[in-house]
């Protein structure tokens, strides 16, 4: 058991009435299928005796966040959610083993294999895509997204049968589940609920008997009113010149989600007016470089920091915040810290001791993990001081839109369903492990990165739900790059070497439009040639007798063969904007799920993040000890052979083994000999 920060955030006001999710979010202009507004069934109502064991403390004065101190709760005594009482009761009772089935004990999964064994291994994408009957209901279009499935290695029969694993997996029921505030993350004892963060006005979204969406509103409306005055000139530094340049100090889900958001919009045209004049950086990485990048240039008295931390403490996102508050304090002040540092967390007695005002502390909760935290503060303030809580609120509006699709649509007709689906069919089936993301749209360069953390944490797992060893395939090698880029880098070994599943994203209308006197075609509709011509040559690829027939030499007929049947799905998307981009987060963030649901692990929880941080802490303390009693690290430090001999290695290439007597140091100066 952890102890845990949770906010909680007084109701206030009443739910407005049925409106489309734009309208009732405020948002104008925005492309996309308006929709009458529906509120998610409301759960069974628990009792306070079932309630989250997150230890809630003593409500701040004049402070809509409460934080709890940090100590070790007592298990005998403290209450859990029903679904995790059962799981636990199965546990000490040896009941879980014998009444829980693994979705590969199934018929349905059993079905699957044999399919695969029996028609699939037989069956050709060349043979495939010429029946068009099969083809035409793998093409799905809807809330404006246009998806091609026809060169996944499936035939009708194949996703009839994925679909009834589907149901043997529950899954209808587990999204209900989600949407419903249920703990479905077991381990932790929490409900997942990122879909609240980009909810509307209107809807209505319980967690232990209590609608959270006023609180997530109260939120947003606060980073209205702050981006607001920041962007107008109202609220000013220590010197008074307006904050025009933002630093957001974050690692992990507080880094990754908002610089693709970020990245995907800075050149819009709409978002790029709306940002004019303003400077949006990222500082993640615990590498002093990082320090110098994110800082170099910047003007202090015209930079406003956010550092985002739940509880305040991630070692990482710290000691940046402390690097910077000592750059700010050095040139400007003690009294610049009020003015120039704001936080996205729920320990306000942390922040209030960092020198930030914890009225200028915005909150998330513990139903939020990390890396589904961007439609939370974490991307929303970042995002709204840059582009205007307008631009914020259309994003958040498109995620909203595929929350709707996802909980709402039959299985057969549901987006992020169908590519969980296909993407287990790949991994779990046909034995293909990894998989690439490819937008042909550079504006989507930092997709791939996002996804590759919200897939690889979610789903990399080796035991289910029930703690039990999973005994097939699951979880997925996620990687990517823009193309063309990508086809002048790794696309040799997707043609020609290990197959590899891609997901091609493409976009209609450019954001950037060229067209050169003299040329063929213009630049975008070069870039979305190559985008069809691509999934095609990894469907069909090209045999020897075709090359016999182009005269080819003998000798070079192997080298340039290409054996094609290599699966792909195909997306297009109307534009790249703050609507659609919203969009393509939440299908992939909903297709992650659908595959955890099915194959019966946790995808909210990241136990395996841990072990690193308790031994790089081991180290920290020996490293400390060298480096200021003067000394190598010894064999009675702790330390392996190799360890040891390695930490001394580095030891030994510094300019000087002890610490100096401390004094601020900036990476900025971008010091070209560091001793340290």
């Amino acid at each position: 058991g952890v102890a845990r920060l949770q906010t909680q955030l007084p109701l206030k006001g009443q739910l407005i009435g049925q409106q489309t999710a734009m309208q009732s979010l405020g948002v104008k202009g925005a492309a996309g299928t308006q929709r009458q507004g529906t509120a998610i069934p409301v759960q069974a109502q628990r009792t306070a005796a079932v309630r989250s064991p997150v230890l809630l403390g003593e409500q701040l004065q004049g402070s809509s966040i409460a934080t709890a101190p940090c100590r070790k709760p007592e298990h005998s005594a403290r209450a859990v959610s029903t679904s995790v009482a059962r799981i636990l009761n199965e546990m000490s009772t040896g009941t879980g083993s014998k009444s829980y089935k693994s979705i590969a004990e199934t018929p349905e999964w059993q079905a699957l294999k044999e399919h695969k064994e029996n028609e699939i291994d037989k069956l050709h994408l060349r043979d495939l895509m010429i029946d068009e009957r099969r083809c035409m209901p793998l093409i799905k279009e809807s809330e404006g997204i246009y998806f091609d499935f026809t060169r996944q290695r499936v035939t009708t029969e194949t996703m009839e049968l994925l679909l009834k694993l589907a149901e043997a997996a529950q899954l209808p029921k587990k999204i209900d589940d989600m949407f419903n505030g249920e703990h479905i993350n077991s381990t932790e004892d929490r409900a997942v609920l990122h879909v609240a963060t980009r909810a509307r006005r209107d809807q209505k979204i319980m967690v232990d008997g209590r609608n959270v969406v006023p609180d997530v509103w109260e939120v947003l409306d606060k980073i209205k009113s702050f981006s607001d005055k920041v962007r107008n000139g109202e609220w000013v530094g220590v010197t008074g010149k307006p904050l025009k340049n933002v630093v957001a100090i974050g690692i992990g889900g507080s880094f990754l989600g908002p610089l693709f958001v970020h990245t995907a919009l800075k050149t819009e045209p709409i978002a790029a007016r709306a940002s004019e004049g303003r400077t949006l950086r990222f500082l993640a990485n615990v590498d002093p470089i990082d320090v110098a990048r994110a800082l170099n240039g910047l003007n202090p008295e015209e930079t406003l920091v956010v550092v985002v931390s739940k509880t305040f403490t991630t070692a990482e996102t710290m000691l940046n915040a402390r690097t910077v508050r000592k750059w700010l304090i050095a040139q400007l002040g003690p009294e610049s810290v009020a003015k120039h540092m704001v936080a996205v967390s729920t320990n306000l007695k942390l922040v209030k001791e960092f020198g930030i005002d914890p009225e200028n502390a915005f909150g998330f909760w513990d139903w939020v993990g990390g890396r589904y935290s961007v439609c939370s503060a974490v991307g929303a303030l970042p995002l709204a001081l840059q582009y205007g809580f307008d631009i914020t609120q259309q994003f958040l509006a498109g995620a909203n839109n595929i929350d709707d699709h996802f909980r709402n649509m039959p299985l057969d007709q549901n987006l992020p369903v169908l590519m969980g689906l296909l993407s287990i069919w790949n991994v779990s089936f046909l034995g293909y492990p990894a998989r690439a993301i490819l937008p042909y749209c550079q504006a989507l360069s930092k997709l791939a990165p996002h996804i590759q953390q919200v897939s690889m944490e979610s789903n990399g797992k080796g035991v289910d739900i029930h703690g039990r060893p999973l005994g097939f395939d699951a979880g997925e090698i996620d990687f990517g790059e823009p193309g063309t880029n990508g086809q002048h880098s790794f696309y040799q070994l997707i043609h020609q070497g290990r197959v590899i599943p891609c997901d091609f994203i493409g976009i209609v209308r450019s954001q950037q439009s060229v067209y050169l006197k003299g040329e063929i075609v213009s630049n975008h509709d070069e870039l979305m040639s190559n985008f069809f011509a691509q999934a095609d040559a990894l469907a069909y690829g090209k045999t020897p007798e075709m090359l016999r027939s182009e005269n080819v030499p003998d000798y070079l007929i192997p080298h340039k063969t290409f054996t094609g049947n290599r699966p792909s799905i195909s997306v297009m998307l109307p534009s790249c904007n703050a609507y659609t981009v919203g969009q393509i987060l939440a299908l992939y963030e909903h297709r992650v799920a659908v595959q955890g649901f099915v194959w019966g692990v946790n995808s909210f929880d990241q136990w395996g993040v841990e072990l690193g941080k308790v031994l790089a802490s081991k180290v920290r303390t020996s490293m400390h000890t060298s480096r200021t009693r003067n000394r190598m690290v010894l064999s009675s430090d702790g330390f392996n052979y190799s360890t040891t001999r390695m930490m001394n290695k580095y030891l030994e290439g510094k300019t000087q083994m002890l610490y100096p007597e401390g004094h601020d140091t900036f990476p900025v100066d971008l010091l070209p000999d560091s001793a340290y």
